[in-house]
């Protein structure tokens, strides 16, 4: 599945939405209670899969470690690669600071001039945005909402993110 069916793309766009309005809260994954941009996109994958694969280890909002990329690995273990271009229902990986961690999650509701993803963003809650300007600059990956099957490898790394020539950090994963 190196694409997902309009079906599919449309049904995580049409849940991701109906998460708009939920507060942002840490951790959190209650869709309008609380939840963060991890939260959001565990929330989808209950609703689309059932029981999430695995307990949520601990986190916190910065890493001691700014060459690790804890989030983008277990993203890459869990779920299915998308092409560069992604599409709607794709996961967003983003990398908020040169040289940092990426540490935020999005999902792509629309492409080409109309393009947006619903996030969870402190203080906000969870909105949609347009993927426009800086937000498309800092995707630095995109994964499908399923896990690898036939035709997609796990740990495959997710998309190819777009070239900027002027960041210091490395911008281009198709593996790792």
């Amino acid at each position: 599945m190196n694409t997902p069916d309009d079906t599919r793309g449309v049904e995580v766009v049409a849940l991701a939405r109906s998460w708009i309005g939920t507060p942002f809260r840490h951790r959190a994954s209650v869709r309008g209670a609380g939840a963060d941009c991890l939260g959001l996109v565990r929330g989808l994958w209950r609703a689309l899969h059932g029981p999430e694969p695995y307990a949520l280890p601990p986190y916190g909002p910065l890493s001691d470690d700014a060459r690790a990329e804890p989030l983008w690995d277990a993203l890459a273990a869990l779920l299915a690669p998308a092409p560069e271009a992604g599409g709607p229902g794709c996961v967003l990986v983003f990398r908020l600071q040169r040289a940092a961690p990426a540490r935020h999650l999005g999902i792509q509701t629309a492409c080409g001039a109309s393009a947006g993803f619903v996030h969870a963003y402190g203080r906000h809650g969870v909105l949609e945005s347009p993927l426009a300007g800086p937000w498309a600059r800092m995707v630095v990956a995109r994964f499908w909402l399923a896990p690898p099957g036939p035709g997609n490898a796990a740990g495959a790394g997710g998309g190819v993110a777009p070239v900027d020539d002027a960041a210091d950090s490395p911008r281009i994963f198709l593996h790792r």
